[in-house]
């Protein structure tokens, strides 16, 4: 079988890593890097820079935002009947607040940074649980805390805003779950993704 020209192959990868709508299996680490192929490089390029495993970036994704670019939370509703104000300024992959979003572009130095770009997402999480471990000391292998300050943000963590939140404590749990599953399939893919990535790039 005829492989098509390097150009061509590069121009397929990159617009199926772009295509809009979430993956269909959000619960196949494997599955969501093949359906999406651009978005492992990015992942793996967010764990080289802050040292937070693939799979615990990825379970975080994929709780905030369901791998929805253009996720928002939802509008509260005046009289239970009008649409309202929402929460927060959350958006995006990795539902980011406004305030949030704008200190990791200053302190990074990435200002075009798009909370709708998986890359940008990516590397953002890696960014901001490094923070956790430095002001927290909390460790980028603890899921269960480290995402509770994700939710939190770190002052609410260290309040311990969360301990009131049955609901946050029951998805922390099911993140940390997500990312250890992710790993498990990971491990079963990774040689490969990293074999798919060098013949994108190489050959």
């Amino acid at each position: 079988m005829l492989k098509p020209p390097l150009p061509l192959l590069l121009v397929i990868v990159l617009l199926q890593g772009c295509a809009s709508g979430p993956p269909r299996q959000v619960d196949d680490l494997c599955a969501v890097f093949a359906e999406k192929p651009a978005w492992h490089p990015a992942a793996h390029a967010a764990e080289r820079r802050w040292g937070v495993p693939i799979p615990v970036t990825m379970a975080i994704i994929r709780h905030e935002s369901s791998y929805r670019e253009d996720a928002r939370p939802p509008r509260r509703r005046l009289l239970g009947v009008v649409p309202w104000f929402r929460p927060s300024s959350a958006f995006g992959f990795s539902q980011a607040t406004d305030g949030t979003w704008d200190w990791y572009r200053e302190t990074t130095g990435n200002r075009w940074a798009d909370r709708d770009d998986f890359e940008d997402a990516a590397d953002f999480v890696g960014w901001y649980l490094h923070q956790s471990e430095r002001l927290l000391g909390l460790s980028k292998q603890d899921v269960y805390n480290q995402y509770l300050a994700y939710h939190e943000g770190q002052g609410g963590y260290r309040r311990g805003s969360y301990r009131s939140k049955a609901w946050l404590l029951a998805v922390a749990r099911r993140v940390a779950q997500t990312a250890r599953r992710y790993g498990v399939q990971l491990s079963g893919c990774q040689a490969e993704l990293e074999r798919n990535a060098r013949s994108w790039w190489f050959f």
